[in-house]
């Protein structure tokens, strides 16, 4: 109860206390009275409700504009390209990063060449900078110094747009909106045909589990995919990239929240899609990236150790030791 009714129920106790005192009353008078005072309130608690409203309203628009007000970090260049005919050879030369207003160096002087459908897994303890490492690729961040190219051209002077194009990213985290299983697919390549879409899904394992949802494809799966278990929702992400179809990858610890069971078909999913692209595998589950092309050893002062599985255990160094810790 709000305050207001309960200051109006409190005004027509006492009024009608009043009324009833009186030594003569007529019980018309009184219910009179009562429709007197409910059309007296009607219209007092409409404009109450609708003050309330527009308040609520006005903070929000306050806080829409002053999300549109902020500049981006990264902007294009007045003079970018579009990056076309991507190969996938991505390489780093002496990259630094620290985040604004921190003295920290997260990446230090990193020199890594990646030739065109690699396989390349980014291992150490965390804080290391691995994701970080990967998100400078998109140009989430900024690299401090040194510069990043694809296909011999500097990120930095191609359009963002096409930049992300190319790029496919599968996070532990799925964010899936709230819709149906086929918009939330089709997120990936907004234009692509049903068939497409369903092909994707086909490619990530998750037609079989759709298709035995109430309405298929046309389920509405909830915001963020809660009607869903963390394999789904994980394969539902798997076939936007398939849809997507971009050069290159980045695979951001995509395993490591599921159970034995999911985790397997995930990976099966993922080292489909990985085929024939270049692709940066971030992994703390050390037994999923054996058969890794090459490792990469990540620590804050850089990469310190490369190799495959094989002769990065035989030297006995810090992934061996990270590698013996997770088994």
């Amino acid at each position: 109860m709000t305050a207001f009714t309960l200051l109006i129920n409190i005004a027509v106790i006492m009024a009608g206390g009043v009324l009833m005192a009186k030594k003569y009353v007529d019980v018309s008078d009184f219910v009179t009275f009562l429709l007197y005072i409910n059309i007296f309130t009607d219209p007092i608690r409409t404009l109450i409700d609708f003050t309330e409203q527009f308040q609520n309203g006005y903070s929000g628009f306050e806080r829409f504009v002053e999300i549109l007000e902020v500049e981006p970090d990264i902007e294009d260049k007045p003079d970018a390209v579009e990056l076309k005919d991507v190969k996938g050879n991505i390489r780093f030369d002496d990259v630094s990063f620290k985040y604004k207003d921190s003295a920290h160096r997260v990446l230090r002087h990193i020199n890594l060449d990646v030739k065109a459908g690699s396989y390349v897994a980014l291992v150490g303890s965390s804080g290391g900078g691995k994701t970080t490492l990967c998100s400078l690729i998109p140009r989430f961040y900024e690299v401090t110094n040194g510069s990043i190219s694809i296909d011999g051209k500097d990120i930095r002077d191609v359009t963002l747009k096409s930049l992300r194009n190319n790029i496919g990213i599968v996070q532990q985290d799925v964010y899936l909106f709230a819709g149906t299983v086929y918009d939330n697919i089709l997120y990936g390549k907004p234009d692509a045909t049903r068939e497409e879409v369903i092909e994707a899904a086909k490619l990530a394992n998750a037609h079989e589990f759709i298709e035995g949802l109430p309405n298929g494809y046309d389920t509405d799966i909830g915001q963020r995919g809660v009607k869903l278990s963390g394999g789904q929702k994980q394969r539902l992400s798997i076939a936007r990239v398939f849809l997507k179809n971009p050069p290159i990858l980045i695979f951001d610890e995509a395993t490591s929240a599921l159970d034995n069971e999911s985790e397997n078909i995930v990976k099966e999913s993922l080292e489909k899609l990985a085929a024939n692209r270049t692709t940066f595998v971030i992994a703390h589950r050390l037994s999923t990236i054996k058969n890794a092309e090459r490792i990469l050893v990540l620590t804050e002062k850089g990469i310190e150790e490369s190799g495959t599985h094989d002769e990065l255990m035989a030297k006995n160094g810090i992934y061996s030791q990270l590698y013996k810790w997770t088994r």
